[in-house]
């Protein structure tokens, strides 16, 4: 019984305790596109695109907590995603995506974006 208790016990330290970590939540959003959400963490309503939006549809413009891009990547593809604090690309830009990122909170870019852009890089 001893040597069962301490087996355990180092696989436990070896785990340093995964087993009781929940898995991190995939937004979702689907394949191929940008998707912004009002709330943080992929909460509440999402918007999503495939191109290139110059003005945001007013229920989300300034209202934007959580990101993901899930674009399609591949040589010569434009797959980073570039949101801006005005429309049509205007004024700063608040959040730049890598492909595959995604980010459930930025306070920096939280409830600023107007409209976004496909790019080769950040």
């Amino acid at each position: 019984m001893k040597r069962i208790l301490t087996t355990a016990a180092a696989l436990l330290a070896l785990t340093g305790g995964l087993a009781l970590t929940a898995p991190a939540q995939a937004a979702d959003c689907p394949s191929g596109n940008f998707c912004t959400w009002q709330e943080a963490n992929f909460g509440g309503q999402r918007a999503n695109w495939s191109g290139d939006d110059g003005w945001w549809e007013s229920w989300i413009a300034d209202t934007d907590s959580s990101w993901a891009n899930h674009g399609i990547s591949g040589p010569g593809i434009k797959d980073h995603v570039r949101v801006y604090e005005s429309a049509h690309q205007g004024g700063s830009m608040t959040i730049c995506l890598t492909p595959g990122q995604e980010v459930g909170y930025n306070g920096a870019a939280n409830d600023r974006g107007d409209s976004h852009t496909w790019a080769m890089s950040c």
